[in-house]
């Protein structure tokens, strides 16, 4: 009896301690939410007074001229291909990648390591930024798209694959190679059908997302409708604008549609058999090889060559002066700025998807709704970042406040389809037997909604805030602030040793970024 009391009072203490940490971490965030956001210059009256010149500048854009939907085709068609056939690439070697990136497949820990570092290290660089060096090795169009399009989705596929076989039990594994199988044989009939339905999914949200950045890949000439929608924004013809957002508003919807029926497919939802499966791999494999007809003479030149080694150069022998320079100007002062500008966009979208989210499932609202509700984020999220970027600009002018209504924009779209998943993978059992008991609504989402899905809605918030201090790195194209407009200008000038100080930067705070998350779940 005496032993069954120590422990609960070692327990009770040990509660009472999580519960005090929890607080302090709460409090803590909550500060640094707060300083972000006057980093940043963030003003609800500028707002207020000057909200109607975005709605100035949207009106622009629409009615959209239609005549012009013909010419909006073929670089719209370009744009797919680029994204298929650079996703496809990228998961493939992906998934070889991740079984190195594995902490229990591989036991040499020193190759773990480097696959580690080489892949964070990719991860780190944004997709555009990417595209810029592809442009410079390559030459201009499609090719050098595809290619970025492929370095990117290889990183992020190669960590979540190999997270999710890290997440994998080995015992069926180790089971059929004691009773003699090979180990090839083994692994394939055993990890890698367990592992492919959700690596093949999580590749169907990599390339909805890629679809978006190929969009804006044309803003630094790596093909694609980007470059038609950068030349119609530099001529203000707002009206063809609209029409390329249409367009491309379309095309999104039409492989969201495919990608959803291939996850039900995967998940089981959807009943599958051979013939099915033969037809989907068959259409499949067409679909990547005709998206490969958009990739022509790829070659590099003496000059591309020379590029590689001065960019490897540059990031090798950084500008340490420049990392650490005091004042505005300097690295740390315009990496501060674009976590800032992160953090306080990620925020403002996460509160801004919560509501859409209950708007958005049909768990809360009839159907119809729910549909109006999805079509409504999925044109949210189909406008490119620097289009949001020129938007916010009328409004706030250019600076950090703008890259924050940005990122929160950018974040409204991605957040609220991740919560609306998670609600609708929900079992509401709770949430039921309480409205049967009289239970008011909101009494419903702060005792039973919060509790069951706060870890997820929480990973979806990180997830995203390490996105958006990539994205935020890219919003000084257009004047929003962050350190952008210093690393495009270094990357144009060829100052490797600058870009190397800029991404060397980057990479810890992308790191220190994951750290946090993890810890976060251990604290909860």
């Amino acid at each position: 009896m005496r032993i069954l009391n120590s422990y609960m009072v070692v327990r009770m203490k040990s509660m009472n301690r999580m519960k005090v940490i929890r607080r302090i971490t709460a409090l803590v965030m909550l500060f640094i939410i707060i300083f972000c956001f006057a980093v940043t210059g963030f003003d609800m009256n500028v707002i207020i007074k000057r909200g109607s010149q975005a709605v100035l500048f949207i009106k622009r854009m629409f009615p959209p001229d239609t005549g012009y939907c013909g010419k909006i085709i073929e670089p719209l068609i370009k744009t797919v291909q680029m994204s298929i056939a650079g996703t496809f690439i990228g998961a493939v070697f992906g998934l070889f990648t991740a079984f190195l990136y594995a902490g229990n497949l591989i036991k040499k820990s020193y190759v773990r390591i480097v696959v580690r570092v080489i892949v964070q290290c990719v991860r780190t660089i944004p997709v555009l930024i990417l595209a810029l060096v592809a442009t410079f090795i390559w030459g201009l169009g499609a090719a050098a798209g595809t290619i970025a399009i492929a370095v990117s989705t290889w990183a992020v596929m190669a960590r979540i694959g190999g997270e999710d076989i890290e997440g994998l039990t080995l015992k069926p594994y180790e089971a059929v190679t004691a009773i003699g199988a090979g180990k090839f044989k083994a692994f394939s009939r055993t990890v890698i059908i367990e592992l492919l339905p959700g690596y093949l999914s999580n590749s169907l949200y990599v390339l909805e997302a890629n679809i978006r950045h190929a969009a804006i890949l044309g803003y630094v000439g790596a093909g694609g409708i980007g470059l038609l929608l950068n030349e119609k924004i530099s001529w203000r013809e707002y009206s063809r604008v609209g029409m390329i957002l249409v367009m491309l508003f379309v095309a999104v919807l039409v492989i969201e549609g495919i990608s959803t029926f291939l996850k039900a497919y995967l998940d089981g939802r959807i009943k599958r058999n051979t013939t099915a499966n033969v037809i989907i791999s068959v259409c499949i494999m067409v679909f990547f090889v005709y998206s490969l007809s958009a990739v022509k003479d790829v070659s590099t030149s003496k000059l591309g060559i020379k590029v590689v080694g001065a960019i490897m150069h540059g990031i090798t022998h950084p500008d340490w002066e420049y990392m650490f320079m005091t004042g505005k100007s300097g690295v740390m002062y315009l990496m501060l700025e674009t976590i800032a500008i992160a953090v306080a966009g990620t925020c403002a979208g996460a509160v801004f998807a919560v509501i859409l989210t209950l708007i958005n499932s049909r768990k809360f609202v009839p159907a119809p709704m729910a549909f109006i509700g999805r079509l409504v984020v999925m044109a949210i999220r189909t406008v490119p970042v620097y289009v949001y970027g020129l938007i916010f600009i009328r409004v706030t002018g250019p600076g950090s406040f703008a890259g924050v209504l940005t990122m929160m924009m950018c974040s409204i779209g991605l957040l609220t389809k991740r919560f609306t998943v998670a609600v609708d993978n929900w079992n509401m059992a709770a949430w039921n037997a309480c409205k049967c008991a009289g239970t008011g609504f909101i009494a419903r989402l702060r005792y039973v909604a919060v509790p069951e899905l706060k870890i997820q809605f929480k990973d979806a918030v990180m997830y995203r805030l390490d996105v958006n201090v990539r994205s935020a790195s890219t919003l000084g194209l257009v004047g929003a602030g962050g350190i952008g407009a210093p690393l495009i200008v270094y990357m144009n000038n060829y100052r490797w040793d600058a870009v190397g100080s800029i991404l060397i930067v980057l990479f810890v705070v992308v790191l220190l970024i994951e750290l946090l998350s993890k810890c976060l779940k251990r604290i909860h």
